[in-house]
């Protein structure tokens, strides 16, 4: 379903308590901030919006065993929806090759570096530990010599330093980072909708398998996921909501329509401000796409987000989009003052043509599993570093985190 052609829905729409949405408009400096999301930014919210009535559907033994299942029959499922094959992938990177993801384009978010002396500092490598795997599948897909129409999944796992540790947020990323080679014909937003119902497809079929093995998780607390997505473009969503910032109108649109795919992340809306912050040098947020939305409209990229019955807030799933080619990648990097960038290996490769064009992305694991196994926190599916306030907070609210 889109909105492209449809009535806006009316600003009135009633909101669940959350602490994203406030009475006032915001001011600039709040815009600002909204951009990045790197969590919510302090643990007296943290215990605010943390279930008070939370009892897990399933023993921890047994979310591991769901955990498992759940796992495979995505993976699967998603090579066979977009004729993808399973890959290895890095999980350190030379610092050098420019592969790795920077998140966004304004610095707030910065890998992980240390320096391998090797050969007694003769043959030294400054690496970094991946953020995310989004560039180097981009170079993988020449590497394994995949045609139109192939591509490759990776079970990546990667760190981020510089996230706040929230219910949904960690430092430790796991990660579905898959990419498929793609025609110039194909960069378009048909296209690109195209593949987003398909992975849409293996989610929810990923929540039916999950309850029939499962019975427990069949909850009528906890509605189950739709068929079928709503796309909606960024500069549309701010033309319904254009005195809120970001995350407010993702909140506000989820209440009616409980899966979205959010089109446009990137590109500066006309309220001044990017829908988010996207790096300049793999998906593409500066395309025109107006012939195709008869609006003024950018990009051809886009976030899935979802209504999460646990939580009551809205929930990430997966952020993805065709990516730059020689031309959008020199105007993004233009626009981004970040033109020296193409210096790296993996800038050079784009604008002399010697990779594929593609479409990719990444589905986040452990924030799909905490969806599918209606969980309250990232800490139940997956094991990594929390401070003591949260673990605290946690258990108070009968949240068991994974040690």
């Amino acid at each position: 379903m889109s909105l492209f052609f449809e009535d806006a829905p009316s600003s009135s729409l009633s909101v669940e308590p959350d602490t994203e949405v406030t009475s006032d408009p915001p001011d600039n400096k709040a815009k600002q901030a909204d951009l990045a999301g790197p969590g919510i930014g302090n643990y007296e919210d943290i215990e605010k919006i943390l279930p008070r009535d939370y009892h897990p559907l399933l023993t921890p033994k047994e979310t591991q065993k769901a955990i498992f299942h759940v796992k495979g029959y995505i993976e699967e499922n998603l090579c066979k929806e977009l004729n993808l094959m399973m890959v290895e992938v890095p999980l350190i990177v030379d610092a050098e090759s420019g592969v790795n993801d920077m998140l966004d384009r304004d610095g707030s978010r910065t890998p992980i570096q240390f320096h391998i002396s090797n050969d007694r500092g003769q043959h030294p490598i400054d690496a970094q530990v991946v953020q995310a795997a989004t560039k180097w599948k981009r170079m993988a897909l020449k590497q394994f010599e995949c045609r139109t129409g192939e591509g490759i999944c990776t079970d990546m796992r990667a760190v981020r330093k510089d996230y706040f540790l929230d219910h949904d947020h960690s430092a430790y990323v796991d990660q579905w980072d898959w990419e498929r080679v793609i025609t110039p014909e194909q960069r378009n937003l048909e296209f690109l909708k195209s593949v987003v119902r398909k992975i849409w497809k293996v989610l929810v079929g990923a929540e039916k398998f999950a309850q029939e093995k499962f019975p427990e998780l069949r909850n009528p607390r906890y509605p189950s996921l739709p068929d079928e997505l709503t796309f909606i473009h960024a500069e549309e969503l701010l033309a319904m909501y254009p005195d809120l910032p970001r995350k407010r109108r993702e909140t506000i649109i989820l209440q009616k329509y409980p899966a979205i795919f959010i089109i446009g992340i990137g590109w500066p809306l006309k309220g001044g401000y990017p829908h988010e912050m996207r790096a300049a040098d793999y998906d593409d947020w500066i395309t025109d796409t107006s012939a195709e939305t008869r609006r003024d409209t950018h990009g051809l990229n886009g976030d899935i987000l979802v209504w999460n019955p646990v939580t009551e807030r809205r929930h990430e799933l997966s952020s993805m989009g065709i990516r730059v080619n020689a031309e959008t990648l020199r105007r993004q990097l233009e626009m981004s003052k970040l033109l020296d960038n193409l210096r790296f290996p993996y800038h050079q490769a784009i604008i002399n043509n010697e990779i594929p064009l593609s479409i990719g992305g990444g589905i986040g694991q452990s924030r799909t599993l905490m969806l599918l196994l209606r969980k309250a926190h990232l800490g139940e599916v997956s094991v990594t570093v929390w401070p003591k306030i949260l673990k605290e907070m946690c258990a108070k609210k009968n949240i068991f985190v994974l040690e």
